[in-house]
């Protein structure tokens, strides 16, 4: 028999579909919601408290990028992503990060600053939640100060497939205040305008990145 997952509606999100997405998001990553099994629209719906339609939407969303695979007449089934479907993924993050982290150091890139203090007032507080915000806000405010929200947009999402593998932590071996290491030379050089090295450390950070979680 299968058992009711425990999922959390988030209030903060933009809109019912956006909360139905996350909630399945976090669903996976603590493992309410587990590949093979069926899950209907209909018991999703009950569960969260809302109409069939965000949720309906919410799978449509998730099955564009590959979470979810729609069972037809049935409900959907979760998809974790396989090491080659993270080693494509990192290719199109160091096809845009990299370049993007020049362009941010040449166009100045202030608020890279205020997320590397959130992130280093997380690791001091051992909130591993508060860190993974904060890093996901210092990637975005790169790609944004390099002038390309759509591939903003894009890393988001290529990150929440990642994230289903569980917390990066323990899914890479490394601690916060390595992975805070990590992006320190980052937000060095693009607040020195060096562009080279802003495109650099990224890569290496992306790189090592990748071949941690793919076992390289």
């Amino acid at each position: 028999m299968l058992l009711m997952p425990v999922l959390t509606l988030p209030a903060d999100a933009a809109s019912l579909t956006d909360a139905v997405v996350e909630a399945v998001r976090m669903g996976v990553q603590q493992q309410e919601l587990v590949p093979e099994e069926v899950y209907s629209v209909y018991q999703l719906a009950d569960l969260l408290g809302v109409s069939r339609s965000p949720v309906r939407e919410a799978m449509l969303r998730l099955a564009e990028v590959g979470l979810v695979e729609i069972a037809r007449n049935r409900g959907f089934r979760i998809v974790l992503p396989t090491a080659h479907d993270v080693e494509e993924i990192f290719e199109i993050r160091l096809a845009l990060e990299p370049a993007a982290a020049g362009r941010a150091a040449e166009r100045g890139c202030p608020d890279v600053a205020t997320h590397l203090d959130a992130m280093t007032r997380a690791v001091a507080d051992q909130d591993e939640p508060a860190f993974w915000d904060a890093d996901r806000a210092l990637h975005r405010a790169l790609l944004v100060a390099a002038g390309n929200r759509r591939a903003a947009e894009v890393v988001e999402q290529l990150r929440a497939t990642t994230a289903l593998l569980g917390p990066p932590t323990t899914a890479t071996g490394r601690s916060l205040a390595e992975i805070l290491a990590e992006h320190q030379p980052i937000v060095d050089a693009a607040l020195a305008g060096d562009a080279a090295l802003a495109e650099q450390t990224m890569r290496e950070h992306l790189v090592h990145t990748r071949d941690l979680l793919t076992g390289s």
